[in-house]
């Protein structure tokens, strides 16, 4: 199958730099609805089966136009949503949070106090892709930044594992990959760029 994996429009708390990971989260602000109108014109031509988002409020704004358009409901996963930042919720430093993903590359028990270890981050998320790969031959999700750049190449099949942080994936860039659970994913393009 294929999937277009999407990160959500702008919010204030991205202009703000904060670690924004709870339920519901930020809405969009003025830039971020104007995003998700033009995520939907850029994919006016992509067949799509079925629109996904995580249940926090900015993930469901950007998947909402990219479904409308298609006559679609978005479907709320939260196996979806971002990597919580437990203790570390609304700080304008990512330091310690971006320290403890880094440190799932050898210790996936890692953990921010109030967050998960990458072994439940991956399972939740791993789950919901399921999902969505059994009902789908394509299919659009939209979902969060550190999710998407730590899933990925963690899934992917010609991405090294850990580099996701060093992609920058913007809002409403999106990753597109092929294939399925059992097999693999193999990365298309990350954004603007493609991958071979």
């Amino acid at each position: 199958m294929r999937l277009y994996l999407i990160r959500h429009g702008q919010t204030d708390s991205n202009v703000k730099h904060l670690l924004d990971t709870a339920h519901p989260g930020a809405p969009l602000d003025e830039l971020g609805l104007s995003q998700a109108e033009a995520l939907a014109d850029r994919m006016a031509d992509v067949s799509l089966d079925a629109v996904y988002s995580s249940d926090l409020l900015r993930a469901v704004q950007t998947a909402t136009p990219l479904a409308a358009r298609r006559g679609l409901e978005v479907q709320q996963l939260p196996g979806l949503r971002e990597i919580p930042a437990g203790v570390e919720e609304m700080n304008e430093d990512w330091s310690v949070y971006l320290a403890t993903l880094d440190k799932w590359m050898t210790d996936p028990l890692a953990k921010l106090e109030g967050g998960e270890d990458a072994n439940t981050f991956m399972t939740r998320f791993d789950d919901a892709i399921a999902q969505i790969a059994a009902a789908n031959e394509v299919a659009a999700l939209v979902s969060h930044g550190a999710a998407l750049r730590v899933w990925t190449p963690f899934r992917a099949t010609n991405i090294q594992t850990g580099t996701g942080a060093h992609r920058r994936l913007a809002n409403t860039a999106m990753i597109v990959a092929e294939g399925d659970p059992e097999a693999g994913w193999r990365v298309l393009s990350w954004g603007d760029e493609p991958i071979g």
